[in-house]
């Protein structure tokens, strides 16, 4: 019993001990102010994706996802279109997708008359399957965008002519049908929908 205790005794000696060892002292590394210190650059939550197209059809499928409200100004900012007619051409469409008719028009301007034609038919290109789709409310200001520089552009008046009978903008509308009819002559669906659109207008 005796030897137990004392065991106790020393167990709690030998621990008591430990608790008066000193711990090393934290060591705080100091900053010599004569050695510069490298600031840590801060981090673009958005960094500019950059992009090296061989030409003006591949800028434009890497920049189409972005072509909404959104991002289309700053990602043309970053990466703007090839320079030239085609340039303009996909910028302009970019624009367009994303509603922004008077950049789309800025872009095309500023080429000569031969190149803005070509420019507005590649805007065409790019918004004519949307409206094919059925979907002429939204392709509507692009083709109206493209009856200013192509006024014999058919399709581009059917389209634009739908939209503006959709959206209740009836003179346009009476205007780019008509047109449309002039130079449209067959007897098929097409012809038919505007017909169809201007009798509405005329007898509501």
């Amino acid at each position: 019993m005796r030897t137990l205790y004392r065991l106790g005794i020393a167990y709690i000696a030998v621990c008591g001990g430990l608790l008066l060892v000193p711990r090393p002292a934290e060591v705080v590394p100091v900053l010599d102010p004569q050695v510069a210190v490298e600031p840590v650059p801060a981090t673009d939550p958005h960094p500019a994706q950059p992009i090296t197209p061989g030409n003006a059809r591949e800028w434009f499928e890497q920049a189409k996802p972005f072509c909404n409200t959104l991002e289309v100004v700053t990602r043309i900012h970053y990466a703007p279109p090839p320079s030239g007619t085609e340039g303009a051409g996909y910028g302009a469409a970019c624009y367009a997708l994303a509603g922004m008719i008077d950049s789309a028009r800025a872009l095309i301007d500023r080429l000569d008359d031969n190149g803005r034609s070509r420019a507005a038919g590649i805007v065409f290109e790019v918004g004519h399957p949307v409206a094919d789709a059925g979907d002429d409310r939204s392709a509507g200001p692009m083709m109206s965008l493209v009856v200013d520089y192509q006024p014999a552009n058919y399709m581009a008046l059917y389209h634009a002519g739908m939209a503006e009978f959709a959206t209740g903008e009836r003179g346009l509308a009476k205007k780019h049908l008509h047109r449309f009819l002039e130079l449209y002559s067959p007897e098929d669906g097409w012809r038919s929908s505007a017909q169809g659109a201007l009798r509405q207008i005329q007898d509501p």
